[in-house]
């Protein structure tokens, strides 16, 4: 395995790692900086606005710019990022810097995937981007419960400094590893020709899908801290272990969706789908107990991430040709506009009194959204079949 592909992963846990911590320390945060709960929640709606914008504005900005610089140039952004979230004196400013830390999100994982396929022979190009790849499935599966971990013990802003530590090694490795000419020279494409790919409705079907699916996502998991303290009465101190199996039950969840859409995309998009609502709707019976606490976190991890693959998947099929490139970056901020769009949604049902125990039915309904538009999306399919045959008739 290239050395270089461990560099583009361990840049890819980092990133990773700060999107997602902050849903371990919402209440450290909340104390420290005198906000609501719903209000700190927002720190992680600003940061997915930030990836929605940044990943296809970067990515069209940085088009003709050698990938490795570009790479390097997103790290700095990454690691000064974290280090303003760390001194951050107001609420205010700490949200600044996570928009700003934010921006090399999508593009790092849009321009990484394209260095790991020059790094390897063809034929290993999808196990190469997997890699990749696995650098965010550690993420959740270590970096976010040590984090919280190391909030709970040193304070919140330790845990941002670990991460700045993490982007510095990050940058380092990426510099010395990976060789500037890793990614082959593709043709150039014209930009109006890779924007034609908007003008496809299944395409921005499919990018509705990732929205509204992965936003039920968020809308519980964004509060999975006081979910598990106030309504499940679990100790702070059990927050890391929960977070821990939840990434435990991510990265099955996340192999096996990939498995399931190779065999059948769409069966695989509502079924996973379909699964996710369920576990959505059970979260207060679930919650009733410690144990059911912890088993729900765990399945909430699987059905959750065995959605990512089949609607990545789905995206990619009805964006063939010259726009791939830009659809999928498009599809990176679609999930993270959905991270915004569930963690706004259950701050407001917090905020307006309907209290933790709604957020299982306000993440449901978001969900199966999503779930329709895929039924939406299917009937497409069908007709377009149809006149296909009549055409060839």
């Amino acid at each position: 395995m290239p050395i270089a592909l461990l560099a583009l992963t361990a840049g890819a846990f980092g990133i990773g790692t700060t999107e997602f911590v902050i849903m371990g320390l919402l209440m450290q945060v909340s104390a420290d900086l005198h906000v609501s709960i719903a209000t700190a929640g927002l720190l992680i709606s600003g940061y997915a606005l930030g990836v929605a914008v940044g990943a296809p504005v970067l990515t069209i900005a940085t088009r003709k710019l050698p990938h490795k610089t570009v790479l390097l140039a997103l790290m700095a952004v990454f690691t000064l990022g974290n280090i303003a979230c760390a001194i951050a004196p107001t609420y205010e400013s700490l949200i600044a810097a996570r928009v700003l830390t934010s921006l090399a999100h999508g593009t790092f994982f849009g321009v990484g995937s394209v260095v790991a396929t020059g790094l390897v022979p063809p034929e290993r190009r999808a196990s190469a981007i997997a890699i990749m790849f696995t650098g965010l499935t550690a993420a959740t599966l270590l970096g976010v419960p040590a984090g919280a971990w190391l909030g709970l013990h040193h304070g919140w802003r330790a845990t941002f400094w670990a991460v700045a530590v993490i982007g510095v090694i990050a940058f380092v490795v990426l510099a010395v590893f990976v060789p500037r000419d890793s990614a082959q020279k593709a043709e150039r494409v014209a930009l109006r020709d890779e924007l034609a790919v908007l003008a496809r409705p299944q395409v921005l079907l499919g990018l509705a899908i990732t929205v509204f699916g992965f936003a039920g996502v968020f809308a519980l998991f964004t509060y999975v801290q006081p979910l598990l303290t106030r309504l499940a009465g679990l100790p702070e101190s059990a927050v890391s272990p929960a977070l821990l199996l939840m990434g435990a039950g991510l990265a099955v969840g996340n192999i096996a969706g990939g498995k399931l859409a190779d065999r059948a995309l769409m069966p695989a998009l509502m079924g996973s789908l379909a699964a996710l609502a369920l576990v959505l709707v059970a979260m207060p019976l679930a919650l009733q107990t410690a144990v059911g606490a912890f088993l729900f976190v765990a399945l909430l991890g699987a059905v959750s991430f065995a959605t990512v693959a089949p609607m990545q998947m789905r995206v990619l099929d009805k964006a063939s040709g010259a726009g791939q490139n830009l659809a999928s970056s498009l599809n990176i901020a679609a999930f993270n506009l959905g991270n915004a769009l569930g963690a706004g949604a259950g701050g407001l049902a917090i905020s307006h009194g309907a209290g933790l125990p709604s957020l299982g039915w306000v993440a449901a309904v978001l969900t199966v959204i999503g779930l329709a538009l895929t039924l939406w999306s299917r009937s497409l399919d069908h007709r377009e079949a149809r006149l296909a045959c009549t055409a060839a008739a």
